[in-house]
């Protein structure tokens, strides 16, 4: 793809259907980056993320769902001047749902930290970022686009080696336990 750089070496520990999808979440992510600045059409001297005001439905433009399986998918929603992406991040039992809401809600609550994090996500996904043009113009976008698709790999992979972590925990426990009878 012309402009879309990518690591060789991040994608030889992908699995091959994890590739395409990350493949087509980073292309959609960089065509909807092309931000402006736009001022309200309602308020006078105000300038805010349409995505998120929808006061303006001319400046929307169509939301993108991309979809690798039923429980994980990127709902990605561009507009003039901001770009909303929402993530639902991959839950096979209740073990991943509960660390899975305890990392994004650790996340969530340091979102200052993060400038494109937003508190609260999207209904129906885990986490959700706001990329305004002001994030455009300040960061480089290529770098805005690795950091997602860099965020959606570790996040799986975390939350498979805390569930590991907790699995071992558990047996280590309960060995502990039988052994007094």
């Amino acid at each position: 793809m012309p402009g879309v750089t990518t690591d060789s070496r991040s994608f030889c520990s992908q699995s091959n259907t994890l590739r395409p999808y990350l493949a087509a979440v980073r292309s959609t992510m960089t065509a909807s980056l092309c931000l402006t600045n736009f001022s309200s059409q309602v308020v006078e001297r105000h300038n805010k993320p349409e995505i998120e005001a929808r006061a303006t439905p001319e400046v929307l433009l169509n939301p993108v769902l991309i979809s690798r399986n039923e429980s994980e998918r990127v709902l990605i929603e561009p507009s003039i001047n901001s770009v909303r992406v929402s993530i639902a991040i991959k839950q096979a039992d209740e073990i991943e749902r509960v660390l899975c809401h305890k990392f994004t809600r650790f996340l969530m609550m340091r979102a200052e930290n993060f400038y494109v994090l937003r508190r609260v996500p999207m209904s129906g996904y885990d986490i959700s970022f706001l990329v305004t043009h002001v994030h455009a113009e300040t960061m480089y976008k290529h770098k805005l686009v690795d950091f997602l698709i860099q965020f959606m790999e570790d996040v799986d992979r975390e939350i498979s080696e805390m569930k590991l972590s907790l699995n071992a925990r558990a047996r280590i426990v309960a060995e502990s336990f039988l052994q007094q009878f």
